[in-house]
């Protein structure tokens, strides 16, 4: 089997670390080699994080070069554009659509640039987004963004609903797990 490669952005604090551990737990669980390295930058700052999955066969490397990701899943609009080069031809972003507005913004050095999603989309690149926030909120946990994300990975990866379940139950903590179950098939349903 090809290598295939995900990459998983976001601002700090969003859960993408969480994200990474659920991938690549499933990943392991359906007998693959993966390699998942985490890039975290100024995440406690409200920072970019990148988190790379990379699985196959024989996985050799965790770095995932530009042109390379079969997906990104992306927690935030402007973090899926400044990785949209990583993306290689025929691939996939699937992104939250919420605003987070970075540190220049908040002070008031820059202003958030608008119709970034639509841009990617004009360009050729395949973007499926949704409100992941008012799906989490929905699920009965804002901080369940992360698993709404994965919810809607899920459609596009070949392995069972199920199987995605045991892995959420083996990475999140027991009283968290309903809230979770509920994200992820919002995530993956809607």
């Amino acid at each position: 089997m090809e290598t295939k490669n995900v990459m998983i952005v976001g601002v700090g604090g969003q859960g993408s670390l969480l994200a990474s551990k659920l991938l690549g737990v499933l990943l392991t669980n359906e007998g693959y080699d993966v390699k998942v390295s985490e890039v975290h930058g100024m995440s406690q700052r409200g920072g970019s994080v990148v988190t790379y999955v990379r699985y196959g066969k024989k996985v050799y490397s965790p770095i995932i070069a530009e042109g390379e990701a079969d997906f990104i899943v992306s927690f935030e609009k402007i973090e899926a554009a400044r990785y949209a080069k990583c993306l290689k031809k025929g691939g996939k972003i699937v992104v939250n659509n919420q605003q987070i507005d970075p540190m220049p913004v908040i002070i008031g050095a820059a202003e958030y640039p608008a119709g970034v999603l639509d841009e990617l989309k004009a360009k050729g690149v395949s973007v499926d987004d949704m409100d992941c926030l008012s799906l989490a909120q929905q699920a009965g946990n804002v901080k369940s963004v992360n698993i709404v994300l994965m919810g809607r990975l899920a459609k596009y990866l070949d392995i069972a609903y199920e199987k995605w379940i045991e892995a959420i139950k083996a990475c999140v903590k027991p009283q968290f797990v309903e809230v979770n179950l509920k994200a992820f098939d919002l995530g993956y349903n809607c």
